[in-house]
């Protein structure tokens, strides 16, 4: 596989390490943050996002395959609109935001930058998306954050 040049991701509303306001989360309004990056490598068809929390076992917290190629932004609350969203393991279609059972969580935003859209349908799950872009990757951005719930 060629070498995968690297993305930068980012949002306005936190920065690399640091906290997740609570209206992302499931304490708030449970909206997904505004997300932005640059323009992808030569022969970019499509993005594909995940979320996940790597502190409860890659915990899958949303999946957003099919971006168009020409989107650089998703708007606070409308990812789940700009793409096709898989399932979640809370077993939702879409967003679920930060809900730690105890803690501080870490929580792993990676966009990827594939060649062509995927055969993947609204409601697919992480594995299916990630076997369906298998060394396909041709760029890749990571955006980490964290959430702790009061009390």
């Amino acid at each position: 596989m060629a070498d995968v040049t690297e993305l930068t991701l980012r949002s306005e509303a936190f920065e690399e390490g640091g906290s997740i306001p609570g209206r992302f989360t499931c304490d708030g309004d449970d909206v997904s943050p505004p997300l932005s990056w640059d323009d992808p490598p030569a022969g970019t068809g499509g993005f594909v996002l995940v979320v996940d929390d790597p502190d409860a076992g890659n915990f899958i917290h949303w999946v957003l395959a099919n971006i168009p190629a020409e989107v650089r932004s998703l708007a606070e609350g409308g990812g789940d609109g700009t793409g096709v969203p898989g399932r979640n393991n809370f077993g939702r279609v879409g967003w679920g935001g930060p809900c730690p059972p105890s803690g501080e969580h870490r929580y792993r935003f990676s966009l990827y930058a594939i060649p062509e859209l995927l055969d993947v349908a609204r409601g697919a799950s992480h594995p299916t998306v990630i076997t369906a872009m298998h060394g396909r990757v041709l760029g890749r951005g990571q955006l980490t954050a964290s959430y702790r719930r009061a009390g």
